[in-house]
């Protein structure tokens, strides 16, 4: 119920950032059709955001094998039905959940990640993923990527509607525009700063007791926070409003959207997940 509140609030907000958008850009017919395209796209993000945010880093299918067996085994001991299990093609070590409830759950990780961990550490990982699962995270995150994305676009359009060489305005002034075009990455800071980072140590406990090993998700993330940063994800890069989806932040800190944390810092989560080893 909370995060059916949250997501619904959420949503609403972000209708709301539409409209106001929409209204800066082309006045009362702009915000109308700003509106719009905000219900449009929130009913295509409930649904479909999963597929969005999949096909934006090129996720594909994982075949059978060890990771699917192990995903569908960790999925049966935390009460879960089998998410479908993706492989994305970049050499940074990550991994995200995504979709609207555990019977369209995805856990998706980068070949990076595969690379570097061993089979005791990646299983911490997607115990940590499946976590944010069971606790119908992934509904949120997931909404939030994809609106997000859609508000830079929108912000974007601001440098096409300076006043035309006859003096006349199509819709923004020069300040306006310049305004929309800063809206971009604030609103996705605005977006990641909306999902709690509390989430992060909640997905860590989870995952640390679905595995049953607390230190192996410690050992990842310390594996994982050191590489990440790297080996640029560009993606990523591209998309910053996508970075709270990943367990550690994809975002190399060059960007602007890298002075608001969408992650608890690494060290302080090792340290959370290793007092919990203790008590073991």
């Amino acid at each position: 119920m909370k995060n059916n509140l949250k997501t619904f609030v959420l949503m609403a907000g972000l209708t709301a950032l539409f409209g106001w958008a929409g209204y800066a850009l082309g006045g009362q017919n702009g915000m109308f059709i700003a509106i719009a395209l905000g219900v449009v796209m929130n009913f295509l993000s409930y649904w479909n955001a999963d597929k969005m945010v999949l096909a934006m880093y090129g996720a594909k299918p994982a075949g059978p094998g060890w990771l699917t067996e192990t995903v569908g085994d960790l999925a049966r001991r935390a009460g879960l039905p089998p998410p479908r299990v993706f492989i994305i093609e970049t050499r940074q070590p990550n991994a995200f959940a995504t979709g609207r409830n555990p019977q369209h759950a995805a856990v998706a990780v980068t070949r990076g990640i595969l690379d570097l961990l061993d089979e005791r550490e990646l299983r911490g990982v997607i115990a940590h993923e499946l976590t944010h699962v069971k606790n119908r995270d992934t509904l949120t995150m997931t909404i939030t990527a994809t609106i997000a994305g859609a508000l830079s676009t929108l912000a974007h359009f601001a440098m096409f509607l300076g006043p035309r060489g006859d003096g006349q305005s199509r819709g923004a002034g020069p300040i306006t525009a310049l305004a929309m075009m800063i809206l971009a990455p604030l609103a996705a800071m605005l977006v990641q700063m909306a999902i709690s980072r509390t989430r992060e140590y909640a997905a860590d406990e989870g995952g640390a007791d679905i595995s049953g090993d607390p230190a192996a998700l410690a050992d990842a993330l310390e594996k994982i926070g050191a590489a990440a940063h790297l080996m640029p994800n560009a993606v990523a890069e591209d998309n910053p409003g996508t970075a709270h989806l990943f367990i550690v932040n994809p975002l190399s800190g060059r960007a602007l959207d890298n002075l608001f944390a969408t992650h608890p810092a690494t060290e302080n989560r090792i340290a959370a997940l290793m007092k919990i080893a203790g008590g073991h």
